[in-house]
Formats: C-alpha cells, sequence, structure tokens
C-alpha cells in the first residue's frame, strides 16, 4: 500500500539538513521505508504507478492555482490517500487505519460515490 506525504523542501538544503529533515517529519509518523528496485517483477510497477498518479496531480495544481501551487500540497496529500484503488478495494487511509477518514466534507452532504468515485 502507498500512502503519500509531502514535505515542502528548500533548494538550498543540504543533503544534511535534508535528511535531519525527513528522520523528523518521515521517521517520527512511524513510517517504515520499504526499497524496491524499479522494473522488479514482483512490483508489477507498483511505485511507477504512484508516482505517475501523484505528478498528474501536482501537474493540475501547478496549472490551477499558478504561483501558490504549494499551499495545496496538503489538500493533494488528502485526496491521495483518500482516493479508491481498486487494487485494494479501498482508499490507503481507509487501509491503514481501518476506518474512513473524517473529513471537513459531511459524507451526507457529498455522498460516497462522488468522493470515491464508485
Amino acid at each position: 500500500m502507498k500512502l503519500a506525504h509531502f514535505l515542502p523542501v528548500k533548494v538550498s538544503y543540504s543533503t544534511e539538513d535534508y535528511a535531519k529533515m525527513y528522520l523528523r517529519e518521515m521517521i517520527g509518523l512511524g513510517t517504515r521505508v520499504k526499497l524496491s528496485t524499479t522494473f522488479h517483477p514482483q512490483t508489477y510497477g507498483q511505485a511507477e504507478r504512484t508516482i505517475q498518479n501523484l505528478e498528474n496531480m501536482l501537474r493540475a495544481c501547478v496549472i490551477d492555482f499558478k504561483g501558490n501551487w504549494d499551499d495545496y500540497l496538503p489538500l493533494i496529500e488528502f485526496s491521495y490517500n483518500n482516493s479508491y484503488l481498486s487494487s485494494i478495494n479501498m482508499a490507503p487511509f481507509e487501509a491503514l487505519y481501518g476506518r474512513r477518514c473524517r473529513s471537513p466534507i459531511g459524507w451526507f452532504e457529498v455522498g460516497e460515490v462522488t468522493l470515491i468515485g464508485t
């Protein structure tokens, strides 16, 4: 299962700054890192598809929000982590936590069909 977490970084970050930020933010979340080789037969291109989906979401934000796209990273993260994935028949958030995400959008107002596209 692939969950997305975005960490805005400055171009001026040194490798040491980036490593410290990664340890503080990602490892602090309890993240377990599993490495895979690109196009390894057992991964079936899962990482590549996930990255492509995230790139498409980011590209759409750059087009729609122009100079302020980075302000919307939390929304992109939320959207991806709560999107229905046919490979697991649920959203990544639900697979990880065993429940749907509580969001500011009322499920009763929008409806599950609209949010997850079923």
